[in-house]
């Protein structure tokens, strides 16, 4: 079995399940994905996020705001701690760094970031990390701020070698998404061939990011099957010992019995 380990349930595209979520839920269990994290970017959905969570017993939720979130609530730490003792909320986040679009914020997301990571040691619970084109800057804070026995992961992961081992240096996992199965992502192939099996996740960041042979389509949880059967290949191992390698991984994270 399969675990989705981040993906978007209260935006995916639900028109092929006649704007049904059970659809797509029975369409990822069909394929064998039998729990997923469906990850809050934005304070203002969050109790759509934790209605999804509680009402399917496969699904847990996180609780945060997305880098690139510069309207709506800003998370303070109470807030963030509050929202984290909702039922099934195994994680805070997603949070994180983004510069793709320039560094005109990035004061904002340092502090933001700060204010998630203090959370996650508050409550005990792990952190997802968004970070694009800010290496440096998420690796210095996640040193300065994060409790390195709790830990987190650096999801939909597309950076170098270096930051992924500096990163698991410090506790966290990497988790992998349909950006390795494209043509050009190369680089993050070979990072997928050296990373050592108990620090692996995969994900579907759906409905973004689709991977080969749905690429450019809507993505959903179902699709993580094509992440895993990819990442194996590249691995040279079975996709049976793939899934179970990283569905045990998730449930060390996020603290469930493995």
């Amino acid at each position: 079995m399969f675990i989705d380990s981040h993906c978007h349930l209260d935006r995916l595209k639900l028109s092929p399940y006649n704007d049904q979520l059970d659809g797509a839920i029975e369409a990822a269990q069909d394929a064998g994905v039998d729990t997923m994290l469906c990850v809050a970017i934005d304070l203002e959905h969050i109790e759509q996020v934790l209605s999804i969570a509680a009402n399917y017993p496969s699904i847990y939720a996180s609780v945060g705001v997305h880098p690139t979130s510069h309207e709506g609530e800003e998370p303070t730490l109470q807030r963030l701690i509050d929202l984290s003792k909702r039922d099934k909320v195994v994680a805070i986040g997603e949070t994180g760094l983004d510069y793709y679009y320039g560094e005109e914020t990035s004061t904002v997301q340092r502090e933001r970031f700060i204010t998630h990571l203090k959370a996650s040691e508050a409550v005990q619970k792990p952190v997802i990390v968004h970070t694009r084109d800010a290496k440096e800057d998420t690796l210095s804070l996640i040193e300065q701020h994060s409790d390195r026995s709790i830990g987190g992961v650096l999801h939909c992961f597309t950076e170098d070698w270096d930051m992924a081992k500096r990163a698991m240096d410090m506790n966290f996992y990497i988790s992998l998404s349909g950006i390795v199965t494209f043509k050009n992502a190369v680089e993050l192939q070979d990072v997928a061939r050296k990373m050592p099996l108990d620090r692996l996740l995969i994900e579907t960041d759906s409905p973004y990011l689709a991977p080969v042979p749905f690429r450019g389509k809507p993505n959903e949880p179902k699709h993580v099957v094509e992440v895993a059967k990819f990442v194996a290949e590249l691995k040279g191992l079975t996709v049976e010992e793939l899934a179970k390698a990283t569905s045990d991984n998730f449930k060390r994270l996020f603290r469930f019995e493995v």
